[in-house]
């Protein structure tokens, strides 16, 4: 049975954020990509997209995910996504995966879900004000991407390194194809 990766999408989600790791997962046949929103309708990512999700919210069972997407935009930060609220805490509460960039991580920081795993974001500040009650401070990391346990957090300029740490997540290549990978996509380096 293929495992699946569940992306949530809403009306102005950061589409690029996602581009390099969708694709990769999709051409494995051990995966089954699925992209829900909160009432399935079709929707237009920040850079014009228009797209139809798989499934709504509510068509959702949490015990099929195995692993939770959530690409960042502008609806994190104005608490406009709060619809996932209770799906996310299953998730999480479960040991699932769960992978946030940009402003999603925010929301992960609103939840309290970043207090005590190492985790990163655009920066610090922007965390702390985004998502006041946030106080995982001290498990801040200035890095682009960082997993710990459950969760993998990205800086929103860190598309090919959050790709990087979902593949190693979900064992997508070996740990030799994902760096090769990365370097080709990272720093345009070919190798056989």
């Amino acid at each position: 049975m293929k495992k699946k990766i569940f992306v949530f999408l809403f009306d102005g989600f950061s589409d690029w954020e996602i581009s390099y790791l969708t694709p990769e997962i999709n051409k494995s046949e051990r995966f089954d990509l699925v992209y829900f929103s909160e009432n399935g309708k079709p929707l237009i990512s920040m850079g014009g997209l228009q797209i139809k999700p798989t499934i709504s919210l509510n068509e959702l069972n949490y015990k099929e995910i195995d692993m939770l997407i959530l690409p960042g935009g502008t609806a994190w930060e104005k608490g406009e996504n709060t619809s996932i609220e209770e799906l996310t805490k299953r998730v999480f509460e479960s040991g699932i995966p769960i992978a946030a960039i940009c402003a999603a991580t925010t929301y992960l920081g609103q939840l309290g879900f970043l207090n005590e795993l190492k985790h990163t974001s655009n920066d610090l500040n922007y965390l702390k004000g985004a998502a006041p009650k946030y106080c995982g401070d001290e498990k801040y990391q200035n890095s682009l991407a960082v997993t710990d346990k459950n969760i993998i957090t990205a800086n929103g300029i860190a598309s090919i390194e959050f790709a990087k740490e979902i593949f190693k997540a979900i064992g997508l290549y070996s740990d030799d194809n994902i760096e090769k990978w990365f370097q080709l996509f990272k720093n345009g380096i070919w190798s056989e």
